[in-house]
């Protein structure tokens, strides 16, 4: 075992995830393993309790309890090699790198990350085999729900990765998702601001919508912000909108849709599992040939590189369900403006 220490966050070791710079010093530790020292208060930063999630800083201190040498592990996951079928998927969803960037377009069912419940099957363990001739696979950036598709950013570098973090909690960059939803939004372009807190089982990660005058009495909830415009309708029946996420909470944009009554198509969890159109609850599906799979795909992704600070923007195509989806309705992809939300930022 390795005994009870206490390492100085380095130069090289700042503004990143708790659970990555771990990883990367610690080969040997899993997620969960990490996920269960942090719940237990057993790794400390600067004597608080901590999260995986929590971002290292320069000259912080990391307390670290007793922790088995490599090949100590008895209650490690076993490790599962990845099958070809996998190692082909996630290298056919690159679409965009260079010698800091890696960016997919992440299939739908495809895990971002390890956890409870997750298996060994997610970008973050299939990463590996996207280091393309670097001696240490990327890093994720960012995270999208499992069943959302669409472009997700990786660093290849631990600089890069630590300007791509910057630039994401500083918020300067856009995003933009597209969705199928219930209904016809009205207004047809707008913003919504109701605050998100967890609500339900622990293990359900369901967020409840708070109106935004109760967010600060509201324990635990945080302030959220969409801004939203309809590109395409399908009389009253459904809707192609495009999404901005200006802050990122969990489940924000499945949340933020279903509260204003226009669930998106094919989310259980926040538009309910019926396929019939019974009011607010509906969206799970409308029969036919529409899938009944989650209908939201991150769709570009604008944000100015870290070394060259010139602007990047990456597109990904739609996913095969949602693709479909469109053709049966008559959408195309080309009648959607460059920038949607133009207006609102006037």
């Amino acid at each position: 075992m390795i005994p009870v220490q206490t390492i100085t966050i380095g130069p090289e070791d700042g503004e990143q995830r708790l659970d990555r710079w771990l990883k990367r010093r610690f080969p040997q530790l899993s997620q969960i393993q990490i996920e269960k020292l942090c719940r237990k208060g057993e790794i400390r930063i600067d004597g608080g309790r901590v999260k995986p999630a929590t971002r290292t800083e320069v000259g912080q201190s990391v307390r670290l309890p007793p922790l088995p040498e490599a090949g100590e592990l008895p209650d490690k996951p076993r490790q599962v090699e990845a099958d070809q079928g996998d190692i082909e998927l996630i290298q056919s969803a690159v679409i965009y790198h260079d010698d800091d960037i890696i960016a997919i377009n992440k299939p739908p069912g495809l895990p971002s990350q390890g956890g409870s419940g997750q298996g060994e099957r997610h970008v973050d363990g299939l990463a590996e085999h996207l280091t393309f001739g670097r001696p240490e696979k990327p890093s994720l950036i960012h995270r999208l729900d499992k069943d959302t598709s669409g472009v997700l950013l990786l660093g290849r570098t631990p600089s890069a990765t630590r300007a791509l973090n910057a630039i994401f909690r500083g918020r300067d960059l856009q995003k933009v998702y597209w969705a199928a939803v219930a209904g016809s939004p009205k207004p047809e372009k707008g913003t919504i601001r109701f605050g998100l807190v967890k609500g339900g089982h622990p293990r359900d990660e369901k967020m409840l919508a708070i109106h935004p005058s109760k967010v600060d009495a509201t324990e635990g909830a945080k302030r959220a912000v969409t801004d939203y415009a309809v590109i395409e309708k399908l009389g009253t029946r459904l809707t192609w909108v495009a999404m901005q996420p200006v802050t990122g909470r969990t489940h924000q944009l499945r949340a933020h849709m279903a509260e204003i009554g226009h669930p998106i198509l094919g989310d259980g969890k926040y538009g309910g599992s019926s396929q019939e159109n019974l009011g607010d609850g509906w969206g799970a599906g409308i029969g036919g040939e529409i899938s009944r799979k989650l209908h939201l795909h991150a769709r570009s992704l604008t944000f100015r590189h870290p070394k060259t600070n010139n602007w990047v923007n990456i597109v990904a195509d739609l996913p095969e369900h949602m693709a479909r989806t469109w053709k049966t309705v008559g959408w195309s992809v080309w009648d959607a403006p460059d920038d949607p939300f133009e207006s609102l930022r006037k």
